[in-house]
């Protein structure tokens, strides 16, 4: 039997504002309606690539035109669309990375467009170490991997090199490890594969029919965009350290408090304000406009952008925020 293929585009575009790590999202925000990232077919003879199709899908779902955008990985898992119908055609979807900058007008119109902002914490509470770690983890989530981890795992499942033990323990930074907020994908996939999160249920996955009722862990998304927006997540909180992709997020100029909370934002973590500072002075990474801003409420703080001659100095420009 020959089995179809089609390939969709899935775009993760992602703002920040208040300060929260913002992902746009479409479909009815209706109870029991998961939300969606932007997404359509790939269609060879309207769009001559992949980018220019995503770009098209976004535009019509959104009217939001992209800047800067990079791909990210290719989906294509079995059951992936969560369907048992054998008429249905196999889809591969390529996932792509957007930043931009939200403004009241563009909001205006994502609501027109049945589309909008929502903190990617609400998908993901886990990851928000900004205050310290999350209630969540040490009171339902690490109790009920606990009890996975000690589960023997069913027969004819394929050997792995590490425990469950130890996947839980290198992934959630458990005992003496540090929680590297990176490893968002390998969370999140952990937790899927101990049947802790709606969409190992939506699969009946088997540890999620087994397991017994557990407070919903974040929001769940269709078919597996939450899996897309983890890998997101994963990529940029990496490319903070080696690229200047953060200025992709923020105005032309800021305050380097702005710039703080953004990066505290994106990575989940609190960052120490002197330390903060002198590492983007040592990297030579802005420069002063020689304004100030007073929206802070107190003394006129000084106004910075992104020094661009950088980009010419040397190849890795991001911001190394070491470990916790």
């Amino acid at each position: 039997m020959t089995t179809r293929i089609e390939i969709g585009l899935n775009a993760v575009i992602v703002a920040v504002a208040d300060p929260k790590p913002l992902v746009l999202v479409i479909g009815p925000d209706t109870p029991g309606n998961p939300d969606s990232l932007p997404f359509g077919p790939f269609d060879p003879v309207r769009h001559r690539t992949f980018e220019i199709g995503l770009r098209a899908w976004v535009e019509e779902q959104t009217a939001l035109k992209l800047g800067y955008i990079e791909q990210l990985y290719t989906f294509g898992d079995r059951g992936r669309l969560y369907t048992r119908s054998d008429n249905r055609p196999h889809e591969v979807s390529v996932g792509y990375l957007a930043l931009t900058r939200p403004s009241e007008e563009s909001t205006q119109i994502l609501g027109q467009m049945n589309a909008r902002w929502r903190s990617w914490y609400d998908y993901f509470p886990w990851e928000d170490w900004r205050s310290g770690p999350p209630d969540v983890l040490e009171e339902h989530i690490l109790p009920a991997l606990e009890v996975w981890a000690n589960t023997l795992p069913a027969a004819g499942a394929p050997p792995r090199a590490l425990s469950r033990t130890e996947r839980v323990r290198l992934a959630f930074g458990m005992e003496k490890d540090v929680w590297d907020e990176e490893k968002v994908l390998d969370r999140y996939e952990l937790l899927y594969e101990a049947g802790l999160v709606e969409e190992a249920v939506r699969d009946e996955r088997p540890a999620a029919l087994q397991r017994e009722s557990l407070p919903p862990l974040g929001r769940s998304m269709q078919q597996d965009h939450r899996r897309i927006l983890a890998t997101a997540i994963s990529r940029l909180r990496a490319k903070l350290k080696y690229r200047p992709v953060v200025f992709e997020l923020m105005p032309p100029t800021f305050t380097l408090t702005e710039l703080q909370r953004t990066v505290e934002a994106i990575s989940g973590r609190h960052l120490h304000k002197q330390n903060f500072r002198r590492l983007v002075e040592n990297n030579d990474l802005v420069e002063p406009t020689g304004d100030t801003s007073t929206t802070t409420g107190g003394r006129p703080a000084a106004l910075f952008r992104f020094r661009r001659a950088v980009l010419r100095e040397r190849p890795a420009l991001g911001l190394r925020l070491g470990s916790r």
